[in-house]
């Protein structure tokens, strides 16, 4: 299992403070910060490592924000540091713990604040460093158990009723492009990129220069034009050469189990998204993704003639695509996902009749809203078939085909309506109009150069 990332708020070098007494900042990281964090699982991130020339940038701000734990040294109240600390406060409601080193007393604004005190020697350096590693590992597993629990160690989230923070764990990924702000140059060159196909991607990658210092935007939709071009592997080898911060997160994560399972790595894709559950909770997207693994480990089983293995993935397919549409009944794509194996369950699982109306009035009350796109048209694909509804059946598919982004998506549903298609032509009744259906969506998916 990865380490969390956590976050090193902290003057370098040697200063000197306003009493007079010289700090060795680098010898408190060495000796105190780093191995406390490691002592408590988890990898440091020093800020001064991500500076370039010296200037606070970017990338550096979302590395502040999107790793899960920081430490800041207060210190000699350096302003950068009070700058960041100031930022982290307002995202991150109980995973940031502070240290101090001066003799005297805290500045006005953080005193009521918990914070570990540490004795400076002569010279600079800690003076007894042992105990204050104890002690900043002691408050880094605290903040680990109860990151989304009060005690919050924020004063923001502390003081401001209703405060709600910025949902930096993830953004929905076939949204993202249209809610983040970034270089309008790259987005624009990766957009054309997209239309060219795989090859133009992987040019305009090389054009973006060092991606391990590129803005989250930029990297972001750098993967998702990989996905839209099905460029499995480049989405694999992007993430290992994205900045740490960036490819821990949930959004990317979620998105690097997808490749890896498109490449048949299913072991790792399921590791990786069961990481995610086990540290996140369920999510309708990391269950969708995960149902996904599962479902084709079944599909397989079933090819390969293993009845029992393959009863028992498909059971275990169907569980977590409902776990998933239960961790959030607004997004019916698990829930379709689950329905929909469900059905063909043998026998079919009753379950399916009490979800299929939840399903439809969650996708329907989203379409409702104004924001359709294509998994809720194609869902409703499903649901048509599924109830034997021609007419509706066809009408989603005209609004499915009209919606597609990326090549991959009318693959998937085909995919899931032959799936309806065998186990119903097994007992004769297999309607020619979905199959006219399925096929359309396969012309759709037709990979570009």
């Amino acid at each position: 299992m990865t380490r969390p990332l956590c976050f090193v708020l902290m003057p370098f070098g040697k200063k000197t403070l306003p009493s007079g007494q010289v700090v060795d900042f680098d010898a408190v990281y060495a000796g105190v910060i780093q191995p406390g964090i490691e002592a408590a699982g988890m990898e440091p991130l020093r800020a001064d490592e991500e500076a370039v020339g010296g200037l606070i940038h970017k990338p550096m701000y979302e590395r502040l924000i999107l790793c899960d734990f920081a430490v800041a040294d207060l210190t000699g109240a350096n302003s950068n540091v009070f700058y960041e600390l100031g930022l982290r406060h307002g995202v991150r409601p109980a995973t940031t713990v502070m240290l101090f080193g001066d003799a005297g007393a805290l500045p006005f604004d953080v005193a009521p604040l918990r914070t570990i005190r540490y004795v400076m020697a002569a010279g600079g350096v800690p003076a007894d460093p042992a105990v204050a590693v104890a002690a900043l590992t002691r408050f880094l597993d605290e903040a680990r158990r109860g990151q989304d629990e009060p005690p919050r160690d924020s004063p923001v989230f502390q003081l401001l009723e209703g405060y709600v923070a910025p949902d930096i764990a993830r953004l929905k990924t076939d949204v993202f492009r249209d809610q983040a702000r970034y270089a309008l140059d790259a987005r624009a060159k990766l957009a054309a990129a997209r239309r060219a196909g795989k090859d133009a991607v992987r040019a305009a990658a090389l054009d973006l220069g060092d991606l391990s210092a590129a803005e989250a935007g930029v990297v972001v939709d750098l993967l998702l034009s990989y996905r839209a071009v099905s460029d499995w592997q480049g989405m694999v080898d992007l993430v290992a050469d994205m900045a740490k911060p960036l490819a821990r997160s949930t959004l990317v994560q979620e998105q690097y189990g997808f490749a890896l399972n498109r490449l048949g790595r299913k072991d790792e894709a399921e590791a990786v998204l069961l990481e995610l559950i086990a540290g996140r909770g369920p999510s309708s997207e990391t269950n969708g993704l995960l149902g996904r693994v599962y479902k084709d480990r079944w599909e397989a089983e079933a090819k390969a003639g293993n009845a029992l293995a393959a009863r028992g993935w498909l059971r275990k397919a169907i569980d977590t695509y409902l776990q998933g549409f239960e961790a959030d009944w607004r997004d019916a794509y698990p829930g379709i996902n689950a329905v929909t194996l469900m059905e063909l369950a043998s026998p079919p699982d009753p379950r399916r009749l009490e979800l299929l109306p939840v399903v439809t009035y969650a996708v329907k009350r989203r379409i409702a809203r104004g924001t359709p796109d294509y998994w809720d048209f194609a869902t409703l694909v499903e649901l048509a078939v599924l109830a034997r509804d021609e007419a509706a059946a066809l009408d989603a598919t005209a609004n499915a085909l009209a919606a597609v982004r990326e090549n991959w998506e009318p693959e998937s549903t085909a995919r899931n309506l032959a799936l309806i298609r065998a186990a119903r032509a097994a007992a004769g009744d297999a309607p020619a109009w979905a199959d006219d259906i399925e096929q359309a969506l396969r012309a759709r998916a037709a990979p570009t150069a």
